[in-house]
């Protein structure tokens, strides 16, 4: 009986329970049928409203089991666009997006609750370019002023939960100057993140991540895991860094403070600590290629990491926090199997200050570095500096080395060293190069047979011997001496040894002795670094003997700088050109304060160079801090290709400065401009067969051209273009590697008209009426403008004017006369006679002004002066004169544009243009010209002249400048 009740009382509940879990099933299949248009319909709505990116995705789905017990709206192959100006760019790209529904709100109340956000399988890139602009800003706020529209039926987010899984990240900060990288990233945030105040959860685990700053890269393919609660307080946008404990590899930190989100910036108060680890622990985070090592090496001993950064970071208020950093290593161990003794009591003691992230009040306080290999083989540092700019130092150097039992010891595989060095410096005092300040020093540093061989090369360098002595006795530059005796080595059977004896650097006083032959190819293949190719050969057999102020004084005779410098197949890159430069050959002759191009044979992609003249006081040039190089030339060239120097361009130069290297990222579509060196100061006398720039070949080309602080300059120069002889005086000047300026003044005879028109970009942009005109024509034209970032004009920015003379011309069929002789009844308007005219115009904001001109159309004798715009509007007058003579006439006025004039016949009433606004610091258009607002005939023939006196104006400045220049 009892068993049967029992019984009874097990299958109504296994009846319940299998009631209950069928419910549940059933409601989680029939749920999503029933509020799917609901659902996918109001989230649309709450991202179309609150995302300025553009948004894609291609499959939707709601369901239970993909998050499973959440019920989650999912989107495949999602894609989010950045914010302006960055809307082509992608943000994040998904393999699935989903958000979380809160259940009851659904059933209840008909209202979509997102609690939870999962993305999964994506790749993101945040980018803030270097005018602080960011492509993540593309959630749209409502307006807090604004009241709640309660009528409107869409979702809401009240997130209690974050799950990124498997995602790469690229974070690149122009304006900061950092970049980093993390792949395999997964991430869960836990908490009510929609709250007020709420503690944010969160566990992060990375596979490598990669972080430089100014393209100096800190840390590579590093592991990182994190543990944190974080108190985030939305109200202050303040971030408390509660529970805070990270991995990098093998090494712990805990993080300690907050950071609070200003109007302007960032308040920190950020404390980090490593303390009580290993030094392999430490050395865990050293760069991937030394990881094996570490590994390989039995490494033992104690070390203490601290780290703080603390203040206001304001870019408005040119605020910046404090850092402070230290790092100690005791009773420091390491050994390798072959060594035949360790590296013992390694110790150090480094304290780093840089209050405001000011280089110029840099502390850095080595305390002590010590460790010995062996009896004789101790090495101790103290040292002590203060300042940049500025810098107090207080060092104290000593120790002697056995190489060979130092890389034994540490077990190194890519290197092979050998050689005995000894060094013993003490200085103490202010090194300034501006007051010429050194501080007070004695020491040196001796090498004797040293050997360096690496696993990047078969053969090692040899029989590496220096003895380098310095000295200081009162702080100043004038007591200071440097005495290289010798620097010698062996590579590849070939001795190369130099000799210094350099005193007095007030005044310079050096004796130097260089002789030998070396492969740079073979050499460089040694230290053999990816992504460089080093190749050539160098020849040297130099004695240089004087004293600074003999070149500076025009003593040339006191003078003893004597020898051959020769270069052969030498590849060189510069920070702002794509591409290499191939020295074929290089015969450079040093004779006093000359060094002589005897031969100089270069390349530059398409591009070659003969080059045959003298640099002067190139020793000048290396001994000054901000040296110039001057120089006169006479170059030959077959064929120049300017397109080749513009900076963007691509090219196999991967050593370029950081901001090239913005504007290509920032601008990935651009040329660029041509970077001009600022540290020259050259004149050259040019002869190029063929010089090409953007499809335009000017032929012949014969003239003066220099270099002189970040300026070329042409003068008196002529080439054959199109057919004609031109010729032109120039000055260029690029601002940045994507903005230019330049002013030009130049002349042409018996122009073609036609084949400029098709031949010449400028001409067909700048005179859309030259197609209906044939024959020749001369110019007498000055200009002064800006390039854009592809190295093309600028046309608004455009000033200057001249003269054009119809030599030789037919014009027919030019609309706007056609169109006047239609309404006057006169055909012959189709074909004006205008040969010998001379057409005075002047050119600003987008407007040509035309002075008055007069031409014959049978017996009628039109007069025509107004204004005109790179963008097609009119605004003419022209007096029809009557025979006999044309001193009798009648009013025409011409409005609308070239391709639909408008004709008003007895009239003077026209309609202003409004000139065009342009930036020239920012080398942008505020506004394009546009009609002007009808005005009184009084009103605008004033608001005309005004226009017209600032053309002429310009046109004068131009010339000016010209001149002067």
């Amino acid at each position: 009986m009892i068993a049967g009740n029992i019984t009874t009382v097990v299958l109504k509940i296994l009846k319940w329970l299998g009631i209950t879990m069928a419910s549940i099933l059933f409601l989680m299949f029939i749920i999503p049928i029933l509020f799917p248009g609901t659902i996918s319909q109001q989230v649309k709505i709450f991202a179309n409203k609150h995302l300025a990116g553009e948004l894609d995705y291609k499959k939707t789905h709601l369901t239970f089991f993909r998050h499973f017990p959440s019920l989650t709206v999912s989107v495949d192959d999602f894609l989010l666009k950045g914010s302006k100006p960055f809307e082509q760019d992608t943000l994040l790209a998904a393999k699935e997006v989903a958000v979380g529904i809160n259940l009851k709100n659904l059933i209840f109340d008909q209202e979509i609750k997102i609690d939870e956000i999962y993305v999964n399988d994506a790749t993101a890139n945040v980018f803030v370019n270097s005018k602080g602009q960011a492509n993540y800003n593309v959630y749209v706020s409502k307006p807090s002023e604004k009241p709640k529209d309660t009528t409107e039926a869409g979702a809401s987010i009240k997130l209690d939960l974050i799950k990124l899984k498997n995602w790469n990240i690229k974070y690149n900060d122009h304006t900061a100057n950092v970049l980093v990288n993390a792949k395999g990233l997964n991430y869960t945030g836990k908490g009510g993140l929609s709250e007020d105040i709420f503690d944010l959860e969160t566990d992060l685990d990375i596979d490598k991540v990669d972080f430089a700053l100014n393209r100096i890269w800190y840390a590579q393919q590093k592991t990182l895991h994190a543990d944190l609660i974080t108190r985030i307080n939305t109200n202050a946008l303040t971030f408390v860094l509660r529970k805070n404990e990270l991995r990098i590899n093998e090494l712990p930190l805990k993080f300690t403070g907050f950071v609070s989100i200003l109007k302007d910036g960032y308040n920190l108060n950020i404390n980090a600590a490593s303390e009580k680890t290993t030094i392999k622990d430490m050395l865990s985070v050293l760069p991937p290629q030394y990881l094996s090592w570490v590994k390989d090496t039995k490494i033992e001993g104690n070390s203490d990491l601290f780290f703080s950064l603390k203040g206001r970071f304001s870019e408005p208020k040119n605020q910046k926090p404090d850092l402070k950093a230290s790092l100690k290593v005791g009773n420091g161990f390491v050994s390798n199997s072959n060594a035949p003794v360790p590296m013992n009591n390694l110790n150090m003691d480094l304290n780093i200050d840089l209050p405001s992230l000011d280089t110029n009040k840099l502390l850095l306080d080595l305390r002590n570095l010590s460790f010995d290999l062996g009896k004789n083989n101790k090495f101790r540092a103290v040292v002590r500096t203060q300042g940049m700019d500025e810098m107090k130092i207080n060092a104290n150097i000593k120790g002697g080395i056995d190489l060979t039992t130092l890389d034994s010891a540490l077990g190194l595989k890519d290197i092979e060293l050998k050689g005995l060095m000894n060094t013993d410096i003490q200085s103490n005092g202010i090194f300034s190069l501006d007051k010429k300040l050194f501080p007070k020093t004695k020491g040196y540093l001796n090498l004797k047979n040293g050997w360096l061989k690496t696993k990047y090369y078969p053969n090692a360098i040899q029989n590496i011997n220096i003895l380098a002595n310095i000295y200081n006795t009162d702080g100043t530059f004038k007591s200071l001496g440097v005495k290289l005796d010798p620097f010698k080595f062996d590579f590849e059977g070939n001795p190369v040894f130099v000799n210094a004896d350099l005193q007095n650097f007030e005044d310079l006083l050096y004796k130097v002795r260089a002789k030998g032959v070396l492969n740079i190819g073979r050499i460089y293949q040694v230290f053999k670094k990816e992504g460089f190719d080093v190749s050539g050969l160098i020849m040297a057999d130099l004695s240089l003997n004087g004293r600074q102020s003999y070149a500076t004084t025009g003593q040339y005779s006191r003078l003893d700088n004597r020898g051959n410098l020769i270069l052969k197949n030498i590849k060189a890159t510069t920070e702002y050109l794509p591409k290499s430069f191939f020295i074929k050959e290089g015969n450079f002759e040093f004779e006093n304060e000359k060094m002589w191009f005897r031969k100089f044979f270069a390349t530059y992609g398409k591009s070659d160079f003969a080059l045959n003249g003298y640099l002067l006081n190139t020793i000048n040039y290396f001994i000054e801090r901000k040296g110039t190089l001057h120089g006169r030339f006479h170059l030959k060239s077959n064929y120049i290709l300017i397109d080749e120097f513009m900076a963007l361009k691509e090219g196999d130069n991967k050593d370029k400065s950081l901001a090239v290297e913005y504007a290509k990222e920032e601008n990935p579509k651009s040329s660029g401009v041509v970077i001009v060196p600022k540290n020259l100061d050259v004149s050259l006398e040019a002869n190029a067969k063929k010089v090409e720039f953007k499809g335009l070949g000017l032929n012949n080309l014969v003239g003066l051209a220099s270099v002189n602080k970040g300026e070329v300059y042409l003068k008196n120069t002529t080439f054959d273009i199109i057919g004609s002889r031109m010729g032109i005086d120039a000055r260029y000047q690029n601002e940045s590697p994507i903005t230019a300026n330049y002013d030009v003044a130049l002349k042409v005879d018996n122009f073609d008209v036609q084949r400029a028109y098709k031949e010449i970009d400028m001409v067909r942009e700048m005179a859309t009426a030259a197609k209906d005109v044939k024959g020749i024509v001369s110019l007498d034209y000055k200009l002064k403008g800006d390039f854009d970032a592809n190295m093309k004009p600028i046309y608004p920015s455009l000033e200057g004017g001249g003269n054009v003379n119809l030599r030789d011309v037919e014009v027919k069929n030019l609309k706007m006369l056609s169109a006047v002789g239609n309404d006057i009844g006169a055909n012959a308007f189709n074909n004006p006679d205008m040969k010998g005219v001379d057409i005075k115009t002047n050119i600003k904001n987008n407007l040509i002004h035309v002075a008055p001109f007069t031409f014959k159309v049978s017996v009628l004798r039109p007069s025509i002066s107004g204004t005109s715009s790179f963008n097609g509007l009119l605004d003419f007058r022209i007096r029809v004169g009557l025979p006999p003579g044309g001193w009798i006439g009648f009013p025409v006025v011409v409005t609308g544009t070239h391709e639909k004039p408008k004709i008003k016949i007895f009239s003077k009433t026209g309609q202003g243009i409004l000139e065009a606004l342009y930036n020239t610091k920012s080398n942008k258009v505020i506004r394009e010209e546009k009609r002007d607002e009808k005005k009184s005939r009084a009103q605008q023939r004033k608001d005309k002249r005004a226009q017209k006196k600032k053309a002429e104006n310009a046109e004068k400045q131009v010339i000016k400048d010209v001149k002067e220049k």
